[in-house]
């Protein structure tokens, strides 16, 4: 299967507004060919392909923090036009013109893989294809200047026929400046000179002096008290000058014919290097997303590992980053957005909470209990559309170390999805579209589920709930989800691979933190929440009383959800430590390679040095340019250098052999 084949779900992409991403990333691309790409990207199951994409990307973002931005200035598509040469069709002067900006773009972009650092050997490789074609745009150049006008030099021919051309012209005007100097000319004419008319010069008469000037009428005036006659001499001059002008159009048409070839005889290596740098915006467009919105490389688990580290949900803050009152949600905000809360209007944008979620690390199902509007639903959009994003070859807006696994089907019940086509509730269409998730879904699947159980009998609800949940544990997918049915709440308690979750909420304030916390169950705070909201001091009485007379039945599920908390925090520290035990040993590994690298670098920098001779080519630091070797004495370490106009005596270590 082709990498790029769009391979998941179409209704979960429009829940999870994955086009939306598209169009942010297309707005960091710098022409259209990147944007054309960023508005077509799909996720990819392949996990070889997600990883070398996510390393292209980290490349170009260590390549734009080195200041190493690719120079994409003059390039258009224009593969159609050269199509059209490479089968024999005449280029405009415009379409050359496009043609040869995009060929001098070919030739920028082989000296930035020159220029690029030798650590970014991917984004290196993926340019090596690409030749300097700027020899063709040289040659379309010469003979067409920016503003279209095909130039003399473009052949001898043509520089010969222009001569003439000007030469006729001298020749007219020089007759018409002797008639104008006629005094009895000069009282037939309305107005002392001559005009053009066209291509010819003619001279205005009073129409009843017609017939004083021999020569041609070319147009009379809208009072017709006045013609404009092109006189008898001239005309012979405008004739020879038409002839001229024919002979000149016929061997421009050769020439744009010439530059046509010229174009068609590198149609393939120009349209391959097109579509690489094509690719390569794409690719720099992912970068600057990811410097911008402070992305990092996510690690893709073949083992159905999921776990997001401080991860945001990039929609909602770039929503924060435009609206333009801070202190007042943007009306496009769903319900539950998370944001930090504050007590007072302030002119700094909202910041998005950020938050921690984690799957099949002892557990396949997250179940998220809380508040409504307490950021449930976020949760859920963060987690499936971070996975879209990595899995398109994305940097995600999460913290370092993050890990996604490549999932073969996101697949998500989000909202209120009430159909009036076919007359569908809002819970028959939940229903229904989780009928068709259970019947795709599978041990590689992520599965999302807003509000399980809602829209009908509590009670029936809980039960088919509970059947949901057992149906998704045997597929031995990754689910996550969120609901307000109590007894759900305690489903994770008879199920080893399930967890509780839950959004907190500060009772001080009566707001949501949007904080996730995994392995507790969110609570209502509805009695907290009735006590500061001053309801009758009997009624809290009478409501406590009623509760603690059901939490006497169950006494043993309070201290198994404690025993849970702790299990769960402590299994967050030994995984917090071993990541960062991976981490170390990483960069360990990266330096031993480096250092090993540089050793044979030197190494081989040592036998090259050893190998000088006079007339080699060198480079000398010292004076950053390069010379020829006069003479090598290896038993002083010693070399003697012609630089410039002169000879110098260097350490042999201070050279570096160009040959190298």
């Amino acid at each position: 299967m082709d990498a790029t084949t769009p391979i998941m779900d179409a209704h979960t992409l429009e829940l999870l507004e994955f086009n939306k991403v598209r169009e942010l990333l297309a707005g960091y691309a710098a022409c259209s060919l990147g944007k054309e790409l960023a508005r077509q990207i799909d996720p990819s199951t392949d996990p070889d392909w997600i990883r070398g994409e996510i390393a292209l990307v980290t490349e170009m973002t260590d390549a734009l923090g080195l200041g190493q931005a690719p120079p994409f200035g003059g390039l258009h598509d224009v593969r159609l036009i050269v199509r059209r040469a490479a089968i024999g069709s005449m280029l405009t002067v415009e379409q050359l013109l496009e043609v040869a900006d995009t060929l001098n773009c070919t030739g920028n972009m082989y000296r930035y893989r020159m220029r690029l650092d030798g650590s970014l050997t991917r984004l290196i490789e993926m340019l090596t294809p690409i030749e300097d074609l700027g020899v063709v745009a040289k040659s379309i150049s010469a003979c067409i200047d920016s503003r279209g006008h095909v130039l003399d030099m473009a052949s001898r021919e043509l520089a010969l026929l222009r001569q003439k051309l000007a030469e006729v012209d001298e020749r007219v005007q020089n007759q018409i400046r002797r008639m104008l100097r006629d005094p009895e000319l000069r009282k037939i004419l309305r107005y002392p000179n001559a005009t053009v008319s066209g291509d010819h010069y003619v001279l205005p008469v009073a129409i009843n002096h017609r017939h004083k000037v021999p020569g041609v009428v070319h147009r009379t005036s809208s009072t017709g008290e006045t013609v404009f006659i092109e006189p008898a001499g001239v005309a012979s001059l405008s004739a020879e000058r038409t002839v001229l002008k024919g002979e000149e159009d016929r061997e421009i048409r050769r020439v744009l014919r010439r530059l046509t070839a010229e174009v068609a005889r590198v149609a393939k290596p120009l349209s391959y290097a097109i579509e690489i740098m094509a690719r390569l915006d794409l690719i720099t467009a992912k970068a600057r997303f990811s410097r911008d919105y402070r992305m990092y490389p996510p690690e893709i688990s073949t083992e159905g590992k999921l776990w997001l580290r401080q991860a945001r949900h990039p929609i909602l803050e770039h929503l924060f980053r435009h609206e333009r009152t801070p202190a007042e949600p943007p009306a496009s905000s769903p319900p539950g957005t998370p944001v930090a809360p504050t007590s007072e209007p302030s002119s700094e944008p909202r910041q998005v909470v950020p938050i921690d979620v984690r799957l099949g690390y002892g557990f396949n199902m997250l179940i998220i209990t809380g508040p409504n509007t307490g950021g449930k639903t976020v949760c859920l959009k963060t987690t499936g559309l971070l996975c879209l994003m990595a899995q398109a070859g994305m940097h995600i807006p999460a913290g370092e170390g993050s890990t996604i696994p490549a999932f073969h089907h996101i697949l998500a019940d989000i909202g209120d999805e009430q159909s009036l086509e076919q007359s569908l509730s809002t819970f028959s269409s939940h229903i229904s579209r989780i009928a068709s998730i259970l019947k795709v879904a599978d041990n590689q699947s992520l599965v999302l589920l807003d509000e399980l159980g809602s829209g009908t009998d509590p009670t029936e609800g809980a039960a088919l709930g509970r059947a949901i949940l057992d149906g998704l544990d045997r597929l031995g997918c990754r689910a996550m989800v969120t609901t307000h049915l109590g007894d759900l709440k305690t489903y994770a308690f008879n199920n080893e691979r399930a967890e509780n979750g839950a959004v907190q909420f500060d009772v001080e304030t009566l707001r949501p933190t949007y904080h996730l916390e995994i392995g507790q169950f969110g609570m209502s705070n509805a009695l907290r929440i009735a006590r500061r909201l001053k309801l009758p001091r009997d009624l809290l009485q009478r409501a406590h009383k009623y509760l603690r007379r059901k939490q006497k039945r169950a006494p043993e599920l309070v201290q198994l959800q404690r025993l849970r908390e702790e299990a769960e925090k402590a299994k967050e520290e030994a995984l917090k430590l071993q990541h960062e035990a991976e981490r170390q040993r990483e960069e360990f590994r990266q330096k031993a390679l480096q250092l090993e690298r540089e050793t044979e670098e030197a190494r081989l920098l040592h036998e090259a040095r050893l190998r000088l001779k006079p007339k080699d080519p060198v480079k000398v630091p010292r004076f950053d340019k390069p010379g020829l070797v006069v003479r090598v004495d290896h038993k002083k370490n010693l070399v003697v250098v012609s630089v410039g106009l002169g000879q110098w005596e260097f350490p042999l270590d201070e050279v570096i052999p160009l040959s190298s």
